[in-house]
């Protein structure tokens, strides 16, 4: 496997790897990830297509475009991948408002060969679908391999994401990309670090992910109480204060759910995902170091297969990058120091995370302000 980094700023330009022009009509696949105002551009698309012709282009509009140890100041990066015996396939949908998105995420599996599938990463818009209702179709129809990935982002503005599916950028869009070959040993890890407070409580009233009460109260009331001189400041301060549901008491498997929007006629709030009625809840505060650590341990999962130029594919919430603000280079340096040199990282800060928990490595769970690391290794 062969790797390339590149940046555009008024220009492309090559940052690293060690594809020489001679072989990039033998890159199987390009990532690119970049500021919704450049990336949505046909342009950078077609200029993409034409220095790798035979590669399918995948990506995602996001809240800070990662390279390496740093969230890079450059509106797009890209990585384009060549496989020695591997290969991919990309299976992509458009959806509309009525869709029923369980239905659509069967259908997007469904597209992608199963012999010799080895992985699946997906992208979907950030902003126009119930990342849960995606996570639950997939997991009807996958019994076969892991499923990571994200929700696109749009800085902290929450007002449009887009997807490139191996065509130009486009809103209510999803791509699954599928990895194939004996060849590759494909890893994730996922973790968050955020610190729990207050009571624990339960969800009284909700439709999807839209949380209406909680112990019998206007959930935007509750929040608001809590959240004290943050009130004023909703729904950005949200994501300083998320919300970590589990169905019971005694649920070894929790979530974090990221607050997108409120409804003041409502007291509602609106979600990343579904907050079912009858679970238990807590609100969520940041600690930067645990967050650090939480990186950290994302990346401990993973077993360094062999030293070797290896990809690491990051997806990080955005409410991760608003908190840590100035060091949230810290928690991409830790996960470089754990993978080695030779894993060359790339990503995205994200509207939401899909991974497996890691005592069930084939269901596909939506997580919120959680650090989600993907590495693909060939031998």
């Amino acid at each position: 496997m062969k790797l390339l980094n590149l940046v555009y700023e008024k220009d492309w330009s090559i940052k690293e790897g060690e594809l020489v022009k001679d072989e990039y009509s033998c890159v199987n696949i390009v990532f690119l990830f970049g500021d919704t105002d450049a990336i949505k551009d046909e342009k950078r698309f077609f200029e993409l297509t034409e220095l790798f012709p035979n590669a399918k282009i995948v990506g995602c509009s996001s809240s800070g475009n990662i390279l390496n140890s740093q969230v890079t100041k450059f509106p797009i990066v890209a990585t384009a991948i060549s496989f020695d015996k591997a290969f991919v396939e990309i299976s992509s949908i458009t959806f509309k408002e009525e869709d029923d998105i369980e239905q659509i995420s069967q259908n997007l599996i469904n597209n992608l060969p199963k012999e010799n599938l080895k992985h699946i990463f997906l992208m979907s818009d950030g902003l126009l679908i119930n990342g849960s209702q995606l996570a639950r179709g997939i997991n009807k129809i996958n019994k076969f391999v892991p499923v990571t990935g994200g929700m696109a982002g749009d800085g902290a503005r929450f007002c449009e994401t887009y997807v490139i599916a191996n065509n130009v950028p486009a809103q209510r869009t999803i791509v699954a990309v599928g990895f194939y070959g004996d060849s590759l040993t494909i890893q994730s890890g996922c973790f968050a670090g955020w610190s729990e407070f207050g009571t624990q409580r339960t969800i009284t009233k909700s439709t999807g992910n839209i949380l209406y009460e909680i112990d019998g109260q206007p959930a935007l009331d509750l929040y608001k109480k809590y959240l004290g001189v943050y009130a004023s400041d909703l729904p950005n301060s949200g994501l300083r204060f998320p919300l970590n549901i589990k169905e019971n008491e005694d649920s070894p498997q929790e979530v974090i759910r990221t607050l997108l929007g409120i409804n003041e006629e409502e007291k509602s709030i609106t979600f990343a995902g579904d907050v079912p009625v009858g679970y238990k809840a807590r609100l969520m505060k940041p600690d930067i170091d645990e967050l650090i650590d939480g990186a950290g341990k994302a990346a401990e999962v993973i077993n360094k297969i062999n030293d070797k130029t290896a990809f690491g594919l990051i997806v990080s919430c955005v409410g991760r990058k608003i908190v840590m603000n100035q060091l949230i280079d810290d928690e991409l340096e830790i996960i470089q120091e754990v993978l080695g040199e030779n894993v060359l990282l790339s990503g995205f800060y994200s509207y939401g995370e899909f991974a497996p928990f890691q005592d069930n490595l084939l269901n596909c769970e939506l997580h919120n302000q959680t650090m989600t690391l993907t590495t693909i290794y060939e031998s």
